[in-house]
């Protein structure tokens, strides 16, 4: 019998983080475009930083989705798989508090 593929726990909202990202490279192409075309330094610091928060949003995202759905999911069975996603989730969010 095949087994069922792992469901990731953002897939309810795969769309609209594909939308969000989307974007989000529009505006990374628009700052390229800002930079070939000499803009002033200061309207393209603001728009990287709005690239970044826009990332940043769909980082917590994701984080939250991983630690209610696989956290918790692997929580519940207990054991080594609990560890390593405890593990994953802790590292994630070492690696969002230093960038």
């Amino acid at each position: 019998m095949a087994e069922t593929p792992h469901q990731h726990g953002y897939m309810h909202r795969k769309d609209d983080y594909l939308t969000r990202l989307r974007r989000i490279e529009g505006q990374a192409r628009g700052l390229q475009r800002m930079v070939e075309e000499e803009k002033y330094c200061i309207d393209i610091l603001t728009q990287i930083s709005a690239v970044t928060k826009a990332l940043e949003s769909v980082a917590l995202g994701l984080l939250n989705e991983h630690l209610s759905h696989c956290v918790i999911d692997a929580a519940s069975v207990g054991g080594a798989e609990a560890e390593v996603k405890l593990k994953e989730a802790t590292d994630a969010i070492a690696r969002l508090v230093r960038s």
